[in-house]
């Protein structure tokens, strides 16, 4: 396990995640979120390739739609 921040919160996640992983761990659809890492925006694409890091700082937000 690692520690990362999440969302300004202490979290302990398991090691060897990817930011694709992170999001599914939280039972979150990766098509249906934004994610900051480290103070800056993770693209999507990057996701599956971008690897979680003990320290790293997160910002998590699921988009919502509607009219």
């Amino acid at each position: 396990m690692i520690g990362v921040t999440l969302n300004g919160e202490g979290r302990q996640v398991a090691e060897g995640l990817t930011v694709e992983g992170l999001v599914r761990a939280l039972g979150l659809d990766p098509r249906r979120v934004a994610v900051e890492r480290n103070l800056e925006i993770v693209p999507r694409g990057e996701y599956p390739r971008v690897a979680v890091g003990e320290g790293d700082r997160f910002e998590i937000v699921q988009i919502v739609g509607g009219g």
